[in-house]
């Protein structure tokens, strides 16, 4: 071959090799910005998803089986529905539910009361609004081993303070009485410290409802000589009303599966007077090592919330399209 033969078949290489990136430059131009934002996503949702739904199906799986992870190596067998069976005839887990019930009660009626007031108080805007804002946002930005370590400090019958503010209300000696070692106020004690940390969160949300209302609603009002209760009641609770909800409902979710708040404070006790759900799981899982069994509370766990949060959402739902 000749050296115009080579050289011509060298310029042709090069002429292949820079003309592939401009043609797929041409091609990534010719997809459409969907096709590109479903290349860019693809990735991370096959990711959650594997995080996700695998341990979803494996629990699912040793729900059905009498596995213990302490014997990995022992045979396992299929026990079939008696897990399920054990969890919902089991005292203990009941009374587990009861004052999980209980918990999530009362820290959603004292959050959304507080949280409301407070966001209707700042929606006014006085002088200072913002630093007050600020402040009141500051327990929701700490660790919750952070305020379950301050809050313990602040509960002792000796130095801690709450027991003397208290005693200045009351008149009962600060040392007569103790809030986690006590079995009628452990479970308050308990709701106090959720409701000081999470109804700034609460209040957030609907501050975010009380901003969204339009001014010329209450300028209507104002023109039809309506006072400021009937505007309260007649415009701002109503338009207000699906952010309440949706605070309720997230709220609601978290405290079901509230565990590192109960466990630094009273650990479940004193006895099991503060045993959340959530702690019973544990107890079942890594003390006992009842996997099978615990897996089963676990998954009973999730349709029992999952199905709650879906009839909510559907009430939720008919709120907004009113």
């Amino acid at each position: 071959m000749t050296e115009t033969s080579h050289s011509l078949v060298d310029k042709a290489a090069v002429s292949a090799a820079r003309g592939t990136p401009e043609r797929l430059a041409a091609r990534v131009r010719g997809l459409s910005d969907r096709a590109i934002a479903w290349i860019f996503i693809t990735p991370a949702i096959v990711l959650l998803l594997a995080i996700n739904i695998f341990p979803l199906i494996w629990a699912v799986y040793l729900s059905f089986t009498n596995y213990r992870a302490n014997r990995p190596n022992a045979a396992v067998e299929t026990v079939g529905l008696r897990n399920y069976e054990r969890v919902l005839t089991d005292p203990d887990i009941w009374a587990a539910m009861q004052t999980t019930a209980h918990f999530v009660f009362w820290t959603i009626v004292f959050q959304t009361i507080i949280g409301f007031t407070l966001a209707y108080l700042i929606d006014r805007k006085f002088r200072g609004h913002a630093f007050w804002t600020t402040v009141i946002l500051i327990p929701m930005m700490l660790s919750p081993a952070v305020v379950g370590n301050f809050w313990r400090f602040l509960y002792q019958p000796q130095i801690g303070l709450f027991n003397y503010i208290v005693s200045f209300f009351t008149g009962i000696p600060p040392s007569s009485f103790e809030m986690l070692g006590s079995v009628p106020l452990s479970p308050w004690a308990i709701v106090i410290v959720d409701t000081w940390m999470w109804t700034p969160y609460v209040m957030l949300i609907c501050l975010a409802g009380l901003r969204s209302i339009p001014d010329y609603i209450y300028e209507a009002a104002e023109v039809d000589r309506a006072p400021a209760w009937r505007q309260f009641v007649s415009i701002t609770l109503p338009m207000a009303l699906p952010f309440i909800m949706l605070a309720v409902l997230f709220r609601g979710i978290e405290n079901f599966k509230m565990f590192d708040m109960v466990m630094l404070l009273t650990g479940g006790g004193p006895g099991s007077t503060t045993e959340v759900a959530s702690i019973t799981l544990k107890r079942q899982a890594f003390e006992s090592w009842l996997t099978g069994r615990s897996s089963a509370f676990a998954i009973i766990l999730f349709v029992a919330v999952f199905g709650l949060a879906n009839i909510y959402v559907k009430a939720l739902n008919k709120v907004k399209s009113r």
